[in-house]
């Protein structure tokens, strides 16, 4: 079997010393919105991964809208993130930060005093998300966001992605995919309007780009990375007649920014529709950064598709969780310790640090 997946590779102007990404997983651990000592130590314990994609992190208040997910838009949360990236950096790690605006997958219950519920489309997300405070409750109707909310938002990433690096990560991850935000605007499903950010596919792409450009510019095209869900449909999300024709025109926008790579969700493994093969295939030829595959690998699989040159690098999610060693049981094809869904989004250190 070839073992392409534990050679090097180069991240921008970084140095990997496997293909081996930790996929980033919500893991709600952060009491008070805050980075703390058990977030580090699940980190560094995982710091064998080529890299580390964090969680989703917002960049804004506004972003804050599952409970105990962590922010990164003020000095005590970059002091708390510090301590965790010293923590991979000493174990010999690499390490991004993923920003996920949850946009209107959100609530108030969750969400800091003076946060607001904004989104693209006045829409609220189907479903119910679960609040500390009063459990399960359905998504609220958001406002929405007009020149101004937009502007600030775009800002509100260039600001973070700034104390990103002052906090110690690498790098940033763009959560484009899977409902929130950036992709609520790419997404006719929670997309509605009817000027410069709505309607075309030209339209619809333009807050993803904008939001490229200033984290760019705040911080160097080869410190960034942006995460998407074609096909997706998570959060209400759907797919459309414009869906390939899109990602291949955000692709274009990408290249000429010289994003450090693109990752690709594809669910397909837990149930979620395929993201057609087609479409994969030429975001790979079109692309010219790095490609980051996910989606129910093993070390079999992950072989062959790095040998086929389908991706450069190959995101492991749910693995990580009960197996800091991941890496290590891949390499020798050990059995993996089964993670317990339970605790995925439970306060504490069962089934986060201790198994």
């Amino acid at each position: 079997m070839s073992n392409t997946l534990f050679t090097p590779i180069k991240l921008g102007n970084l140095q990997l010393k496997n293909r081996v990404v930790m996929a980033p997983m919500t893991r709600s651990r952060a009491i008070g919105n805050l980075p703390n000592a058990l977030m580090e130590e699940y980190y560094r314990l995982r710091a064998d991964a080529g890299l580390i994609i964090t969680e989703g992190i917002s960049p804004s208040p506004n972003g804050l809208g599952y409970a105990r997910i962590p922010g990164l838009f003020n000095d005590a949360q970059a002091q708390g993130w510090k301590r965790v990236t010293d923590g991979v950096h000493q174990a010999g790690g690499r390490i991004f930060v993923q920003f996920m605006h949850t946009g209107r997958v959100c609530h108030p219950l969750n969400m800091p005093a003076g946060a607001r519920v904004v989104a693209p489309s006045a829409i609220a997300a189907p479903g119910q998300m679960w609040t500390d405070a009063s459990g399960m409750q359905s998504h609220p109707v958001p406002v929405e966001m007009d020149e101004t909310d937009i502007a600030q938002t775009i800002a509100e990433y260039a600001t973070a992605a700034k104390l990103a690096l002052q906090a110690g990560f690498d790098g940033i991850e763009l959560h484009g995919a899977n409902g929130y935000l950036i992709d609520q605007f790419l997404n006719t499903a929670s997309n509605k309007r009817n000027d410069r950010w709505g309607g075309s596919v030209e339209n619809r792409i333009r807050f993803a780009v904008e939001v490229a450009k200033a984290t760019v510019a705040a911080i160097g095209a080869e410190r960034v990375g942006m995460r998407i869900s074609p096909y997706g449909v998570f959060n209400g999300q759907q797919p459309d007649a414009e869906t390939d024709a899109l990602y291949l025109r955000l692709m274009d926008e990408l290249n000429s920014l010289g994003l450090a790579y693109i990752h690709i969700v594809d669910h397909s493994s837990m149930g979620a529709p395929e993201v057609s093969p087609e479409l994969k295939a030429k975001i790979r030829a079109t692309f010219k950064g790095r490609y980051i595959l996910s989606g129910g690998y093993d070390a079999a699989r992950a072989n062959a598709d790095l040998e086929a040159q389908r991706g450069d690098l190959v995101a492991f999610g749910r693995p990580f969780i009960p197996n800091p060693d991941l890496v290590h049981k891949l390499q020798l094809n050990q059995v993996q310790t089964a993670a317990d869904p339970a605790t995925f989004y439970t306060p504490g250190e069962k089934g986060y640090t201790v198994f």
